[in-house]
């Protein structure tokens, strides 16, 4: 007898990455296709959406090779958000996928959040959630304004996950949560889509995470196999990491660092996401803009690999600079997109392995920053936190992170957290009579536990501190530019 599988599937911002499971939870293989993400002009970040699907095919055809995937039961997908491909009828690109990290629609978010109040936001959405240059409208609006012969000709403005959905099933669908600033309980909101016109018709149907989207077309790998809706990344990765019931706590750590408490308790704070409700799960998040991007973009200086200068941290012996990880603006709890990267306090002692370990620092910082709004908005000061992740791979950045923050770390095994998530959720499909719940705690495991040092946590919370007025004393120089 075969055995049952699932796939799950994570089109992030650097690569698309592929799990394949048991139904309990065992790994049996994993995949990884790098894309790139160009940057044409100054403030643009653009991927080719051809290049997920290039991913997406790849881990289909891997899986295949080397596995019996007779016992194939469904798909997930989930990726990146706040990431948008403009499609024509026939569902293919009209221009270059905007990323999340593109700030071209900052103008166009700024007229749109000076059409709404603080109190409209929060009664549709039960928090201030701001209008920023990555939110759907602002994408809409900008085209809208630049190229309205590609907006005329638009039929979707989709997400990644269901870009990817429509070319394996042939079915437009996404579901409320990854529709976070544009739907309440009762679905979107129209009020706000108005805004923008046709923003309301190019939008496409909601679904739940685990509604079966379609099946594989005929002809394709896996075909006649089952594709679930999905979710978010942070949402795939939040499952992906074990966190589902009121009280826990998740760190995703990639590209960017997403940090989230699950609570029923809703305190309305500025900074924060609140995710609409889905199955009595209620996360407040706040997604910063860089985590692994900004190590990476020291290492280019350095001319050397992320890990290789991750590693350059313990042979730190002279003073070790600020850094604001604000390369391209800050998202949450900030939401500054003025706001720029910066070393501070350098002197001839600060070298290389000086220079990497303020890095890991500043990092560290900007998602305790995170933590302390959501530990406000959600009423909760978790005891734990579960960390998933590519950047959660190095021991010692863990460490240090649960130094920062003061917090035990539970890291996730698997590797491809959000990519485990898509495929919990996938499981799910087969029989949604189970809770999530006990889906989730019976597939994913934990390697290990980081406790805090509290003297260095106690040493952390000065330099903490001085990062916080670092920024403060910032904004006024970075918003003249």
């Amino acid at each position: 007898m075969a055995k049952i599988t699932l796939i799950g599937i994570d089109v992030g911002t650097t690569a698309t990455k592929a799990v394949l499971i048991d139904d309990r939870g065992e790994r049996l293989a994993g995949f990884e296709h790098a894309h790139a993400t160009s940057h044409p002009q100054a403030g643009h970040a653009e991927q080719d959406p051809n290049d997920w699907m290039d991913g997406v095919w790849g881990a289909l055809a891997a899986f295949g090779k080397d596995h019996d995937l007779s016992g194939l039961e469904a798909i997930g997908i989930c990726s990146q958000v706040n990431t948008h491909v403009f499609v024509d009828a026939s569902g293919a690109p009209l221009l270059p996928a905007i990323v999340w990290q593109d700030s071209r629609c900052a103008s166009d978010a700024a007229a749109l959040e000076a059409q709404t109040t603080p109190a409209q936001k929060t009664a549709w959405f039960g928090a201030p959630i701001p209008i920023d240059a990555s939110h759907a409208l602002s994408r809409m609006a900008h085209i809208r304004r630049v190229r309205p012969d590609l907006y005329a000709r638009t039929a979707h403005v989709l997400l990644p996950k269901d870009y990817c959905v429509l070319q394996l099933t042939g079915t437009v669908l996404s579901d409320p949560v990854s529709a976070v600033g544009l739907v309440n309980a009762t679905g979107y909101v129209h009020q706000l889509l108005a805004l923008v016109p046709k923003a309301a018709d190019l939008l496409p149907p909601l679904a739940s995470f685990t509604t079966v989207a379609g099946r594989i077309r005929d002809g394709l790998p896996c075909a006649g196999t089952p594709v679930v809706v999905g979710a978010m990344d942070a949402w795939g990765g939040m499952f992906g990491v074990g966190v589902v019931e009121n009280g826990d706590a998740m760190y995703q750590s990639g590209t960017s660092e997403i940090a989230g408490i699950v609570s029923s308790t809703i305190v309305p704070t500025p900074g924060v996401i609140l995710f609409p409700a889905y199955e009595g799960i209620v996360m407040h998040a706040a997604p910063t803009q860089t985590g692994g991007a900004a190590l990476s973009w020291f290492a280019n200086v350095l001319g050397r690999t992320p890990a290789e200068t991750a590693a350059l941290a313990v042979d730190a012996k002279g003073s070790v600079p600020f850094f604001l990880p604000h390369l391209q603006g800050e998202r949450a709890p900030l939401w500054d997109s003025a706001s720029r990267g910066v070393f501070a306090r350098l002197d001839s002692s600060s070298g290389a392995a000086e220079m990497a370990l303020g890095v890991l620092q500043g990092v560290a910082f900007s998602v305790r920053l995170a933590f302390d709004a959501l530990k406000a908005s959600a009423a909760v000061d978790p005891a734990i936190i579960n960390i998933g992740g590519g950047g959660a791979r190095s021991d010692g950045w863990c460490q240090l992170r649960a130094d920062v923050l003061g917090k035990p770390l539970q890291r996730c095994a698997a590797p491809e957290s959000a990519a485990l998530g898509a495929a919990i959720l996938a499981g799910r499909s087969t029989d949604t009579s189970v809770p999530l719940a006990d889906v989730v705690r019976r597939l994913v495991r934990f390697d290990c536990v980081f406790e805090p040092d509290l003297d260095k946590s106690a040493r952390y919370q000065e330099r903490f501190e001085k990062y916080v007025d670092l920024y403060e004393n910032l904004r006024q120089f970075n918003a003249t530019f």
